[in-house]
């Protein structure tokens, strides 16, 4: 693995115009890169597409990055590779199935579920069907799509809310909850020794302020005042 040092040499390289700078930088970081784009597996996307777009993320992040910032460069790239796959899956991804039938599947589960939880019930095809209005044969159609590949982009078009995608619409610890996780997990993992130590005591371990104080040898205002400092610093990169 390389040290900060030397990854940091080699992105003002790479930066500067240096091939081989930037293919070493790949490989010493495929690892990594292989650890984000799991989480979009089975999304309707090639793994070894995702690899390129997670790649394509990276080159992003080696050009962009300031080496002049304290940031650990691995932190730096975890949100541009996903951002690379969610602009791809958003913009460019390929979806088998048209618009319409895919709204309407949509609204099909939608009343399935509130149709169950008034009746008790599953609704039949003819019950869904004279609904909206339509054939059987549409309504298994439509629903049949549901096993075909759909962006998580795909816009959510039910009449009633504009703008909205399908991950918009499903519960928090399903989206996004986990790249943010993701993120956060890293950079806890390249906070410096002290300040890791006081967030894994005080948020993992369920440490008071003045326990965690005893154990470093400082004062309970040194660590309120660090805890928040770090907390600041932690916030501002998962919003940046």
């Amino acid at each position: 693995m390389l040290g900060q040092e030397e990854t940091l040499e080699l992105i003002k390289k790479a930066q500067a115009g240096d091939e081989l700078s930037k293919e070493m930088l790949v490989n010493e970081n495929s690892p990594l890169i292989k650890s984000v784009i799991r989480w979009f597996k089975d999304k309707g996307v090639e793994y070894d597409d995702l690899y390129q777009l997670g790649c394509m993320g990276f080159l992003k992040a080696i050009n962009r990055f300031d080496v002049s910032y304290n940031v650990k460069f691995s932190t730096y790239v975890v949100p541009m590779v996903v951002g690379e796959i969610k602009r791809f899956m958003r913009d460019d991804g390929a979806v088998k199935v048209s618009r319409a039938i895919k709204g309407l599947n949509i609204k099909i589960g939608k009343f399935s579920d509130d149709f169950f939880a008034k009746n008790d019930r599953k609704a039949t095809l003819a019950e869904i069907a004279e609904h909206f209005k339509i054939s059987e044969q549409e309504v298994v159609l439509a629903m049949d799509s549901a096993k075909m590949p759909v962006s998580l982009y795909t816009p959510f078009d039910d009449g009633e809310e504009d703008g909205l995608t399908i991950i918009d619409r499903f519960d928090g610890e399903q989206n996004e909850d986990f790249l943010e996780k993701f993120a956060l997990k890293d950079m806890i993992d390249n906070l410096e020794e002290r300040d890791k130590k006081i967030i894994l005591m005080r948020y993992f371990y369920d440490k008071t302020q003045s326990e965690i104080a005893e154990r470093l040898g400082v004062s309970q205002v040194q660590v309120s005042r660090l805890e928040n400092k770090i907390l600041e610093n932690l916030r501002k990169k998962l919003e940046g």
